[in-house]
């Protein structure tokens, strides 16, 4: 396979899927990081996370298969797999699944080579980010409303201000007083 995958820094949500053309009792060795790393090269990335790598026999998947392995283990709609179910189905030995999250947030560009092949790449679903208001007023605070609100001074608050001017102009006038008798 000559094709090349370009894997921004921002990649997320995206699972691929390629079949790997070893014998089913070579995948440890293909798959483990030893020194040398058969997968990482035949793949040709710079940044690999094998937490984020899965590679197995596709004899495993009897029962739920490949199309349901990746809906119910990777979430991917079905309206994604449904054009692809055939060639899914049809799956046979080796197996590779790698998400986005195998590639650390690092821009590369993947140059898969024998034994790999890419089947089919996925987008996992994505929520939508949203902002509701607050469910309940008291949850909420000035400081994040649309409009500041200023809260007006209490009584209390105005006559304590008052009796401090107050007190401040008797001072001055005991000042000026002790200072004409001297």
């Amino acid at each position: 396979m000559s094709d090349k995958i370009q894997i921004t820094a921002t990649e997320t949500g995206i699972v691929r899927v390629f079949s790997v053309d070893i014998p089913a009792d070579e995948i440890a060795t293909f798959a483990a990081r030893n020194g040398r790393w058969p997968l990482r090269e035949a793949l040709g990335a710079e940044t690999l996370d094998p937490k984020h790598i899965e590679v197995f026999d596709a004899a495993d998947l009897t029962g739920v298969g490949l199309a349901g392995y990746l809906t119910e283990g990777h979430a991917i709609p079905e309206d994604q797999i449904e054009p692809l179910r055939a060639r899914l189905a049809a799956q046979e030995g080796t197996l590779m699944v790698i998400t986005s999250r195998a590639f650390g947030g690092t821009a590369q560009t993947l140059t898969p080579r024998a034994p790999l092949n890419l089947i089919a790449s996925f987008s996992e679903p994505h929520d939508p980010i949203t902002f509701d208001a607050l469910p309940d007023e008291s949850a909420r605070t000035p400081e994040y409303e649309d409009k500041p609100q200023r809260k007006t001074p209490s009584d209390a608050a105005m006559s304590g201000r008052v009796a401090s001017v107050v007190l401040l102009v008797l001072a001055l006038l005991v000042v000026v007083m002790v200072w004409i008798a001297s």
